[in-house]
C-alpha cells in the first residue's frame, strides 16, 4: 500500500501576530482530517511578535514549521522560502490574514485529485472595496493582458496549489525579480480555478499600500514583457505630450501673432518633441539596465536567520 500524500501549507507573515491563533484555529478542522501535512510559516521579519506565536502552536503540533528571514524581503521572496523549504507532495500557499477562506482548501485537494497540477484561485469581486482598489486591480489585469506574454486571470492571489513537480519547477528558476502569479501561469502545467468569497481581515492593517501594490503591478508585467512600464516611460509619454500641446501653441503663435521670432517655432517644437522621446527610450533604456544590473549581482531572495522544521 502506498502512503499518504503530504500536503505542506505555506504561509507567509509579515506582523501578523493578531491573527495566527485565529488563522490556527480556523485551519484545524481541515488539518486534521489530512493523513500527513505540514504548516509552515514564514516569518518575513515580524516586529510584532509573530515568529513567538507560531513557537507557541507548535508547542503543542509537531507538524508546525517555522522559517524566520533575516529582514523583510517582501512577500514574493518569503513565499518563495516557504516553496523551497516545503516536502509535499502538493503545496497550497495562502496568507495569514484570513483573507483566504481556509474551508476553501478541500476544494483544492480535489482539484488536484482529479489530475490538476495547478488548482488557482479566483476571487468574486468585492463590492466593499474602495471603488480605488477595485478599479486599479481592474487595471492592471487588463494591463497584464494587452502586455504580457502570460496569461494573467483576474482576481487571482497567491493563494493556490502546486504539485510537487511544478514546485521543483519554481525552484530551478533563480529570478531576482519574482512575480508568481506570472510564474505559474508561464510554467503551464494542467491548470483549473477555484472561485471563492474573500474574508475581510482579521487583525491589524494591509501591509499592501498602494505604493506597494503598483510597484509589484509593474514589476509583474515588466517581468513578462518586452514593453517595460515603468514611471520613467509614463513621465516621457506624458511630457512628450505636454511637448506637442506645446507646440500647437508655438505654430499658432507664429501664424498668428507677432510674439514669435523667426525660426523660433520650429526650433522650439523640434526641441519639445525630441526631448520628449529621448525621455520615453531612457525609460526603456534604464528599465532593461536596472533590471540587468541586480539580476547580475546573483543576490539571493532571501536570508535565513532561523529554522525550526
Amino acid at each position: 500500500m502506498s502512503e499518504q500524500p503530504l500536503v505542506s501549507i505555506v504561509i507567509p507573515c509579515f506582523n501578523e501576530a493578531g491573527n495566527i491563533t485565529e488563522l490556527y484555529a480556523q485551519l484545524t478542522p481541515i488539518l486534521q482530517q489530512l493523513p500527513r501535512y505540514e504548516l509552515l510559516f514564514v516569518d518575513d521579519g515580524s516586529k510584532d511578535g509573530t515568529a513567538d506565536m507560531v513557537l507557541k502552536l507548535k508547542t503543542g503540533n509537531e507538524h508546525i514549521k517555522l522559517l524566520q528571514l533575516s529582514r523583510n524581503f517582501g512577500h514574493q521572496a518569503a513565499l518563495k522560502a516557504g516553496l523551497d523549504h516545503a516536502l509535499g507532495d502538493c503545496v497550497i500557499s495562502m496568507d495569514a490574514d484570513l483573507q483566504h477562506p481556509p474551508e476553501i482548501i478541500p476544494d483544492l485537494l480535489k482539484k488536484w485529485n482529479e489530475g490538476y497540477e495547478v488548482v488557482f484561485t479566483q476571487r468574486e469581486e468585492d463590492k466593499n472595496l474602495s471603488w480605488m482598489k477595485r478599479s486599479t486591480s481592474k487595471l492592471f489585469y487588463k494591463l497584464a493582458q494587452k502586455l504580457s506574454s502570460v496569461q494573467l486571470h483576474p482576481g487571482t492571489a497567491d493563494f493556490r496549489l502546486l504539485d510537487r513537480a511544478v514546485v521543483d519547477v519554481l525552484k530551478e528558476l533563480d529570478e531576482s525579480y519574482l512575480f508568481y502569479r506570472g510564474l505559474v501561469s508561464w510554467v503551464g502545467f494542467k491548470q483549473v480555478a477555484v472561485r471563492y468569497q474573500a474574508n475581510d481581515r482579521f487583525a491589524g492593517s494591509s501591509n499592501y499600500t498602494y505604493r506597494k501594490m503598483l510597484a509589484l503591478a509593474l514589476s509583474g508585467i515588466t517581468s513578462f514583457s518586452i514593453r517595460p512600464l515603468q514611471l520613467s516611460i509614463f513621465l516621457g509619454f506624458f511630457i512628450a505630450s505636454l511637448a506637442g500641446s506645446y507646440g500647437i501653441y508655438v505654430v499658432y503663435a507664429f501664424a498668428f501673432t507677432d510674439q514669435a521670432l523667426p525660426g523660433w517655432a520650429s526650433t522650439t517644437a523640434s526641441v519639445l518633441f525630441i526631448g520628449g522621446v529621448q525621455l520615453i527610450m531612457l525609460g526603456v533604456l534604464g528599465e532593461y539596465v536596472g533590471k540587468g544590473f541586480i539580476e547580475g549581482k546573483r543576490r539571493p531572495n532571501y536570508i535565513i536567520r532561523r529554522k525550526d522544521l
